[in-house]
């Protein structure tokens, strides 16, 4: 039967056929009614009341029934609903409310099958790195001190310092940042560490781009111009989804300056040089 084409007895019938025990009479003397719509683990319930001139002149009213669906997702499908009724002015569009509303939870639930698989790969990705870094010793984690939020174009950049004298307080540094949920998450984690040895001129010292090619050798480089000894200095990034091209570097490079000065790595009062003689602000 072309549910599009049919009068209002009709199309009841139809849909109680189509629907069976998920679809219910509520007020037959109002003419309204209700389909229940399961997909995976979403469900909805559409309920729709019949006005005297439905479907000739006017829509069903509707009401849907789904408290996980909210925000612009419920937006997005009333918008689908209401569309579909103005490209069928004048015929039965239940049937074809009740399979978009059906389309959209297997859509919705396969998007979030894919944003789940995605996280688990991540998690998993994270654990690997954290096992191949080691958990380090059980003494105290030396303090983490966590700088202000640079923002640019929805990307956020924050920067992460602690004292350390060796490798394994880098590891438990690491370990310990990669223990709060947003750090973990974010789009990359770059670090660089120096030490100072037994001699003043040999260093202990390395960097890690997490995926930002070059982030990590830059803070490295910072970090040897200003002479900074015996610390570790993390920049998480959370992409924003907008490309900022080499501004990226600069915002790394001053929110690694901001937490050196900020922990007195740097004195804002002086002027540090490298080793060409060149000044750095």
């Amino acid at each position: 039967m072309n549910l599009v084409n049919v009068g209002e007895a009709d199309e009841v019938e139809a849909l109680c056929s189509i629907y069976g025990t998920d679809f219910h009479i509520e007020d037959p003397h109002n003419r309204s009614y209700s389909i229940d719509i399961r997909e995976g683990d979403k469900a909805a319930i559409l309920k729709v009341t019949m006005p005297s001139d439905y479907p000739s002149s006017s829509p069903p009213k509707y009401e849907l029934n789904a408290p996980w669906l909210k925000g612009p997702k419920r937006q997005e499908l009333c918008g689908n609903i209401e569309e579909i009724y103005l490209e069928n002015i004048g015929d039965s569009v239940i049937y074809l409310w009740v399979e978009q509303i059906r389309q959209f939870l297997i859509t919705t639930g396969e998007k979030e099958e894919r944003v789940n698989k995605e996280k688990e790969k991540k998690e998993a990705e994270l654990l690997k790195k954290m096992s191949e870094m080691g958990v380090g010793s059980h003494d105290a984690c030396p303090t983490i001190i966590s700088g202000e939020i640079i923002s640019d174009r929805k990307s956020h950049f924050q920067p992460h310092l602690a004292a350390v004298t060796s490798q394994d307080e880098v590891k438990q540094v690491v370990s310990k940042l990669y223990t709060n949920k947003k750090i973990a998450n974010a789009t990359h984690n770059m670090l660089a560490y120096r030490i100072a040895g037994s001699r003043s001129e040999v260093f202990l010292q390395d960097c890690d781009d997490d995926g930002e090619t070059h982030a990590g050798g830059r803070m490295l480089h910072l970090l040897q111009i200003v002479d900074a000894r015996n610390v570790l200095v993390v920049v998480s990034r959370w992409f924003g989804g907008i490309l900022l091209g080499p501004d990226r570097f600069k915002h790394i490079n001053n929110a690694t300056r901001q937490i050196l000065e900020q922990c007195g790595y740097i004195k804002s009062a002086e002027v540090d040089k490298d080793k060409k003689g060149k000044k750095v602000k």
